[in-house]
């Protein structure tokens, strides 16, 4: 409780000032004796995912209140993956430095950070590490489950699929439009297992959310008493003194990989675990992430790897009962925001659907849902969500036709003379962190045009960008270096022959050395058109994907501490 005490207790002007304006607001000195806990919210009208949490915010009030805390609102960024252009991965980092400079520049004893859609999560835990004050993440939850003539709908997963369909001519415009019309239909983020889903579930893994935080629906009552539930206990570790550094710890990062490989859960979070981690001083190398994967079984059946969807997730036991089924290959004895270890969080799971929730006996795959690349195409590494992959696929050599940029894949991608045939290999340059610039979403690019017409439905597709967490098909992403710092993709050329050889981890480009090498010095960096704000802020000092495309400036962490203002 020093930093609101140090505020509200100096001497002279400033502390006067501090209590009449605070006193302005209704409260009163009873009030401000007690913690101030901050209520971090990422509300925004024009973030679907994010717009009930007014309501989780006044439940999360309710608890403060009710433990003793003095609890304040404020605004955050806000960024929803649907809305934002190019990507929302652009302004992550932005999001993250809101968060931690109103950690840092207010007077508080402790956060809440309420977060829903897929950067919302990661920016929050990105900010309150670094400014490291007591903190507890608290999820705005999934959607519920939507149907469609009997059918179990997800976003957004089946949005990909349906529009594939639509536009290969196999369903009508009437049936598109309602299905269109049923499959979001309540508050929350999409229902299958991807990168809002996922972190909000490795959340729980990490200890720096209660159980529940990951499955329990957006529309559902016990959302709202997590919340109040998290307002209570974020007062008793403000007055405890237990910091972000102590929970989120290395054995912490290696649980949260566990649970992400055992779920099949987002690619997209080895760059958020990346980047929450660099801020502590953890290293994450993607050798970790693969090691864990090849002894992790895979339990959680859950799309787009599996069959059932998040609200299944709950009602059939949760994340808690994954954790629990899981615990062999944990570490226990991880601390968590409840006081507990995560083994003493999660001893009373129950599995109730043994076919969602497998046994480490009986698992959907005998590894994770992920695996690391490397190859000469790929130095720095590289992932594929091979649970979502076609099988058939996952070995595979093929001739490359290669798309150069954003602008020329739509340009040629339904251009029925396009010389391409089901064995190719597409690759994608120029979409990573500076490339795109932000790293945008586009990985699982479409299958060509006269392709499509002919019932392809997957092909291996490479490129230096990511795909989001609903998605799905045989693709290479996250490839390092990326092609605009003239990374090996860079040099690919039409009718090159690569290797996909998943089992072996390998990524290869047949090229000899010498014409690669003639390539390279013929190669130009291409210009960038982000000479201002922002956008030229992030080109400038974004990092690659291995090291979770975080600021070169903001690695490591820097506690905020409260720094009485000059007496006058």
């Amino acid at each position: 409780m020093n930093r609101s005490r140090a505020f509200f207790n100096e001497d002279g002007v400033a502390g006067f000032t501090h209590r009449a304006f605070i006193k302005s607001m209704g409260y009163d000195d009873l009030d401000i004796s007690r913690p101030m806990i901050g209520i971090c919210n990422t509300f925004s009208e024009l973030n679907n995912c994010n717009r009930h949490l007014r309501e989780l915010a006044e439940a999360v009030k309710r608890g403060v209140w009710q433990a003793g805390g003095f609890p304040l609102e404020f605004p955050t960024i806000s960024l929803n993956d649907v809305v934002l252009n190019p990507t929302s991965m652009l302004y992550r980092n932005l999001a993250a430095i809101d968060t931690e400079e109103m950690i840092r520049a207010q007077p508080l004893d402790g956060v809440v950070l309420l977060a829903n859609c897929d950067k919302t999560v990661p920016a929050a835990l990105m900010g309150a590490v670094s400014a490291n004050v007591p903190a507890i993440l608290v999820s705005g939850g999934p959607m519920l489950n939507s149907h469609y003539k009997g059918r179990v709908l997800g976003a957004c997963t089946d949005c990909r699929g349906i529009a594939t369909e639509f536009a290969a001519g196999s369903l009508d415009k009437a049936t598109y439009k309602e299905i269109e019309e049923s499959i979001v239909t309540t508050c929350g983020h999409c229902m299958v297992m991807g990168t809002a889903s996922t972190m909000s579930s490795i959340a729980e893994a990490l200890g720096i959310a209660l159980p529940g935080n990951g499955s329990i629906p957006a529309a559902d009552s016990r959302r709202l008493r997590l919340a109040a539930a998290a307002g209570r206990q974020i007062v008793e570790i403000a007055q405890r003194g237990v910091f972000p550094s102590q929970i989120l710890v290395p054995q912490a990062f290696e649980n949260a990989i566990t649970l992400l490989c055992a779920v099949g859960g987002s690619t997209n979070a080895l760059i958020h675990l990346a980047a929450i981690a660099g801020r502590l001083g953890i290293e994450l190398p993607l050798s970790l992430f693969d090691e864990i994967s090849r002894r992790t079984p895979m339990l959680g059946n859950l799309r787009p790897s599996g069959k059932y969807q998040m609200e299944d997730l709950f009602y059939a036991g949760g994340i808690s009962a994954i954790l629990k089924q899981l615990l062999p290959l944990l570490h226990g004895d991880a601390p968590t925001v409840t006081g507990c270890t995560l083994a003493e969080n999660v001893k009373d799971a129950q599995v109730l659907n043994p076919d969602l929730i497998r046994s480490l006996d009986n698992p959907l795959s005998p590894e994770g849902g992920l695996a690391i690349l490397f190859g000469n195409l790929a130095p720095d590494g590289a992932v594929i969500k091979h649970s979502a992959a076609s099988p058939q696929l996952l070995n595979h050599r093929g001739k490359a036709i290669v798309f150069h940029d954003l602008s020329d894949l739509r340009a040629r991608i339904n251009d029925m003379e396009l010389p391409v045939s089901e064995e190719c290999i597409l690759v994608l340059q120029n979409v990573g962190p500076i490339g795109g610039p932000g790293m945008p979403e586009a990985g699982n690019f479409p299958i060509p045009g006269r392709l499509l017409k002919k019932g392809v439905r997957d092909m291996v597709r490479i490129s230096d960008g990511r795909m989001s967490g609903t998605a799905f098909g045989t693709v290479v992403l996250h490839v390092a270096p990326e092609s605009a710092l003239g990374g090996p993709l860079a040099l690919v050329e039409d009718g090159d022959e690569i290797e996909l050889n998943v089992p072996e981890r390998r990524v290869q480009l047949h090229v000899c050395e010498a014409e690669l090498k003639r390539r390279k010095q013929a190669w130009k960096r291409p210009q960038s058109s982000c000479h201002r704000g922002y956008i030229r802020l992030y080109t400038e000092h974004v990092t690659q994907a291995p090291l979770g495309c975080d600021f070169d400036f903001l690695r490591g962490s820097d506690p905020a501490r409260y720094t009485e203002q000059p007496k006058f």
